[in-house]
């Protein structure tokens, strides 16, 4: 939309200072944090006394209920309620509120338009105009809590080159797609023209448009031309010799000083020319050693390879990337796995994947639509010629046996059989003429290639979707224990050779041998509450963990009316009333209030009717209870159950309103103490209730949560899987709905446009034809939401956002806080209250290892670092302010610490401050006794966007599969690149309320 039209917008232009408002709430000063010691911090006395029995009403009075019921629905909605002050949690001590180190933003109208029950909808999309004063908020010092250790890191130091880095663009005409080519002519053109006309310089090339050099070349412009002998010419020619273009030309030379500077701290803004280009020369070589998959690189010849079933192979290998830190330059290896094709014969490749002989009875129709889903895309080699061994692209199957396939010979449409073709032409003759044949080539002259002459090409990555068998066995291969995993990295430094490299060489970059040594602190475990009633009111957690014994949920709720569906025909009904007894009594042990007996008797359903069966459950039920409805529902599903646990779901959240909770019929067999305590944990937070607090948040003693109403987000974007190119991604957003606890979230989904990560939904504005211009989205719900379940305004907000690479930062903090800003301004003018954004990251390589592996008191039982062991300095950022969090205990294989980037902060955190905030938090989640690896919100908004997807299963489904081709799927969700996707069901109102991803 041109300016001009947007400044013409029904929304109006709204600029917003980031500097906080003077008719803010002060701010109270938080006493300080007790440290651990042999008993539990003793609180001070709060000025209302907090309850010892189970406070489920967290709600205002209902005077002011009512007045807010009398004020109109329409207007009230528009934020007059929000904002009315009520009665605090907390004592306050005043002081005033600091500056923010931020700038200002301006935020701009929207654009665009979905369908939204008939209004026209205008989603905020644009950035804003003016961002120049953004910047990421700079590292304000360095963390002291916790007892000091060393850590080894898997960070190499490299040392920067004291040469001129050039860079040229690289033009190869006829154009060519595979990087593979690409590679292959500037291998060639090095080869003829390295010691001439390149003047001995040995340059790296990215496999696309760029080359550079270390010292310039002795021209600014040249054109070469290089002939090429093409491996995978048409199926009947002799291979011919193709001639190309290619264009070098000088474009600029990269500042190795500004990279000096930038990791001396002297300098915020990195320059990745220089980066990018380090980054390519140290990859060349292994890019033509291994097999390069993204930043990574495989060999069968690094380990034997391993079958993980149905043709499919692991290949080990190693990630590499040269990343800024503190302590300079420092390159990146960590271990990696991936899925590979195993390079068998075709016949074999296709028994293994039907799990039965090809070659005694024909295929049925699926089994031929499995084989050419998995073979599209595959390049074959032909073994019927001896040495020549052309490959092609299968593009597919044909619908014929080998036996019936005739193709023209001639232009006079003489015809001959596929059979007699290669009988006569190589003299091969065909055995299994019942099986299919292989198409190559464009649909418009497809080449027939039958089965048994054809073998899988070795080196070609697995990229669809694998099944549990699979994944099981690729977990077997990549869970190694820290001493190995530690090993196996420094032995792949040392095969690499670094200092033999001719492309290291050349460039001047030297690279260290040693794990780098970092200081790390240990932060101490909070202490939790439980309630009054139990044996143990409070605990200590031990290496991150602790249990239920002599425990009472701190807020245990009450389950009156529920009922139970088993859909296993293994489990006798006598086998399921058992079970369903022993969890009610481990709910009541627990501190819930649990009937025993069911509503209506288990009802026993078959998967395929899955909601008929809730259907019929859920209205006998409410018959029996005279309306009432049902506040739970238990399903007992089989242990390979298909689609139906997504079916179940999102019939129980989407039309039934019910909450469930499923339980496999392996654990209802065996009735472990530990899984019904589990299940038991699950359920009451899924009623509302709350399983333990920190201690220090109901005595108001954390240091910017305790002082003002603060509410703390988690986000996240789930993005279909790879093959899948048109269902929409899902966004979640979850909110704390407490205050001081910070320990039940609400949350909320959507879907978006195909891969796009920025959270559309954040804030949008529609046209009512009632209210005229209307506001709305998740960050505005929830904070109503807030507003509602705590009768408090929050006065502060932290926002954890997930699944954001650093590529995107920029982009995502600019649009994300945008939003936030307007959903707060539209709920009351000057309404601004500071926010701590903070990207949180588990994709990355970076591993913690101890410094002694023979010191058991520095690790846990599996040989991992010690849960809170916190790490902001030497790998960290140059200048921002991020640091390495591993939370959690480990159980198998080697612990991946949280990487947490504050990207903005006008709370002005401390480093200790957030740390521990940040590791207090991952003693919170609800499901198990253990702390978790990353900040429950964070976790909590990933598990309410895993779960939005099987809300849209049905739309997608074809064959039994997830994809998004043709069939259904084409009609749930508009293609990548239009204007909207088909939204999710709603949520029911009850559903929302809770935290029903658990």
């Amino acid at each position: 939309m041109p300016i001009r039209q947007m400044k013409e917008s029904s929304e109006q232009h709204l600029v917003i200072k980031t500097q906080l408002q003077n008719s803010m709430n002060p701010v109270q000063k938080a006493p300080k944090t007790a440290q651990n010691g042999k008993g539990p911090p003793s609180p001070s006395p709060p000025k209302e006394p907090h309850n010892t029995k189970p406070h489920n009403q967290t709600s205002p009075p209902s005077k002011s209920r009512g007045r807010r019921r009398n004020r109109g629905g329409r207007k009230s909605d528009q934020g007059d309620v929000f904002m009315r002050p009520s009665s605090r949690h907390c004592t306050v001590v005043h002081k005033p509120v600091s500056a923010n180190r931020a700038g200002a933003l301006v935020a701009s109208t929207a654009n665009g338009t979905v369908e939204n029950g008939g209004n026209l909808c205008e989603p905020e999309m644009r950035f804003p105009t003016s961002s120049k004063s953004l910047s990421f908020a700079p590292r304000p010092g360095y963390g002291q809590v916790g007892a000091k250790c060393i850590v080894k890191a898997n960070h190499f130091f490299a040392e920067l080159p004291d040469k001129d880095l050039n860079q040229y663009d690289v033009t190869i005409t006829p154009e060519v797609s595979s990087r593979t080519v690409n590679r292959a002519i500037m291998a060639e053109l090095v080869r003829l023209y390295k010691e001439s006309d390149l003047g001995t310089r040995l340059p790296a090339y990215d496999g696309r448009k760029s080359l550079y050099t270390a010292g310039e070349l002795p021209f600014a412009w040249k054109e070469f031309k290089i002939k090429l002998v093409d491996q995978e010419d048409g199926i009947n020619g002799p291979k011919r010799e193709r001639e190309y273009k290619v264009v070098i030309k000088f474009v600029a030379r990269a500042n190795m000083h500004h990279l000096g500077q930038f990791l001396a701290g002297k300098r915020a803004d990195a320059p990745q020319e220089a980066l990018q280009i380090l980054d390519i020369v140290l990859r060349e070589l292994s890019s033509k050693r291994y097999c390069p998959v993204g930043r990574s690189f495989f060999s069968p010849d690094i380990r034997t390879p391993q079958r993980l079933g149905d043709g499919l192979e692991s290949w080990c290998g190693f990630y590499q990337s040269i990343r800024p830190t503190q302590m300079g330059l420092s390159l990146n290896i960590d271990m990696a796995s991936a899925a590979f094709i195993e390079p068998l014969p075709v016949i074999e490749f296709v028994a293994q994947l039907l799990s039965k002989d090809v070659l005694l009875r024909p295929l049925s129709d699926s089994d031929r639509v499995k084989i050419k889903k998995a073979l599209r895309g595959v390049k074959v080699e032909v073994t019927h010629r001896g040495n020549v061994r052309r490959k092609y692209r299968v593009s597919g199957l044909t619908s014929q046996p080998t036996r019936e396939l005739v193709f023209p010979v001639d232009d006079n449409s003489n015809m001959k059989s596929v059979v007699e073709y290669f009988q006569e032409m190589y003299g091969f003759t065909i055995q299994h003429t019942h099986l299919p044949c292989l198409q190559v080539g464009n649909q418009k002259k497809a080449n027939y290639l039958p089965m048994e002459a054809c073998k899988i090409v070795e080196g070609q990555r697995y990229t669809k979707r694998l099944n549990e068998r699979q994944i099981t066995a690729l977990l077997k291969v990549t869970c190694q224990r820290p001493r190995d995993r530690e090993n196996d990295i420094l032995q792949t430094v040392q095969q690499n050779a670094y200092d033999q490299d001719p492309y290291a060489k050349e460039f001047g970059i030297k690279i260290s041998e040693k794990l780098a040594s970092v200081e790390a602190r240990i932060l101490p475990a909070p202490w939790l509450k439980y309630h009054e009633t139990g044996k143990e009111k409070d605990c200590l957690p031990q290496v991150g963990q602790w249990n239920m014994m002599n425990k009472k949920m701190i807020n245990g709720m009450t389950v009156s009316r529920w009922a139970c569906i088993n859909f296993s025909r293994s489990v006798q009904e006598s086998v399921a009333r058992g079970f369903c007894n022993e969890l009610a009594q481990m709910c009541q042990v627990s501190g819930m209030e649990y009937n025993p007996e069911p509503v209506i008797p288990i009802y026993n359903a078959r998967p395929e009717q899955v909601e008929k069966a809730l259907k019929h459950v859920f209205h006998s039920a409410m018959n029996k209870t005279k309306g009432k409805e049902l506040e739970l529902l238990l399903a007992i599903l089989p242990d390979n159950n298909g689609s139906l646990y997504g079916d179940l779901k999102r019939i129980c959240e989407t039309d039934l309103g019910l909450i469930s909770q499923c339980c496999l019929t392996k654990h209802v067999f065996k009735i472990s103490k530990q899984y019904l305590a589990n299940v038991s944990l699950k359920i009451n937070v899924k009623m509302g209730g709350r399983n333990t607090v920190l201690l220090d948040a109901i005595s108001c003693r954390i240091p910017l949560v305790s002082d003002i109403p603060t509410i703390i987000f988690g986000a996240d974007v789930t993005h279909p899987e790879n093959g899948e190119d048109s269902s929409p991604s899902i966004a979640a957003v979850v909110a704390s709905q407490d205050w001081p606890e910070v320990t039940k979230y609400a949350g909320l989904v959507c879907a978006q446009a195909h891969r796009q990560e920025l959270i559309q939904d954040l804030y949008k504005t529609w046209h009512d034809p009632v209210r005229g211009l209307v506001s709305g989205g998740m960050i505005r719900d929830l904070l109503v939401s807030f507003r509602k379940a705590t009768g408090q305004k929050p006065l502060r907000i932290i926002f954890y956002r997930d699944g954001v690479s650093e590529g995107q930062f920029y982009q995502v903090l600019l649009y994300e806080l945008d939003a936030i800003r307007k959903a707060c301004a539209s709920l009351e003018p000057n309404y601004q209250p500071p926010v701590t954004f903070i990207v949180v990251q588990k994709r990355h390589h970076t591993r913690l290892f101890a410094n002694n592996h023979r010191d058991r008191s520095s690790m846990d039982k599996s040989g991992n670092i010690l849960p809170g062991t916190v790490v902001d300095s030497k790998i960290c950022h140059p200048t921002e302010f991020d640091f390495y969090l591993c939370s959690h205990a480990g159980i198998q294989g080697t612990s991946r610490p949280a990487h947490y980037h504050v990207l903005w902060d006008e709370n002005n955190f401390t480093p200790d401050g957030i740390q521990s905030l940040t590791n207090n938090l991952c003693y919170t989640y609800a499901r198990c006794t253990r702390s978790v690896s990353v900040v429950p919100p964070a976790y909590y908004a990933h598990l309410a966007a895993f779960r939005a997807r099987f809300y849209m299963e049905p739309e997608m489904q074809e064959n039994g599969s997830t994809g998004g081709g043709a069939g259904h799927g084409a009609k749930g969700t508009r293609a990548a690149g239009e204007s909207g996707v088909r939204p999710l069901p709603a949520l029911k109102e009850n559903v929302k309320r809770v935290m029903f991803y658990c």
